[in-house]
C-alpha cells in the first residue's frame, strides 16, 4: 500500500506567483502558499505560514497539489 503525497512545487513560470494581495483565509495575513484541492471545482485555499503547517499533513493526505513560496517570507523590498 503507497502513501498518498502531494505535489509540491516553487512557483514556476506557468503559474502566477503570489503577491501581497493574497491573504491567507484563516486570518488575513498575506499568504505565502497555494493549495488546491483537487475536486469537480478546483477549490483553492490560500496559508500564511502558520496556517500551512498548521494543516499541511491533511492536504498533503487529500492529494492537494502546493505551491510553496514560504522561502520569500524574509525577503525584503522597498517601499512604492
Amino acid at each position: 500500500m503507497s502513501a498518498m503525497t502531494a505535489t509540491t512545487f516553487d512557483a514556476p513560470t506557468t503559474t502566477a506567483g503570489l503577491t501581497r494581495q493574497d491573504r491567507c483565509d484563516r486570518c488575513g495575513a498575506q499568504a505565502f502558499v497555494k493549495a488546491t484541492i483537487h475536486t469537480a471545482d478546483d477549490m483553492e485555499l490560500l496559508f500564511c505560514g502558520h496556517h500551512f503547517r498548521a494543516h499541511e499533513l491533511k492536504l498533503v493526505a487529500a492529494g492537494a497539489t502546493i505551491q510553496d513560496e514560504r522561502h520569500r517570507i524574509d525577503e525584503h523590498s522597498p517601499e512604492s
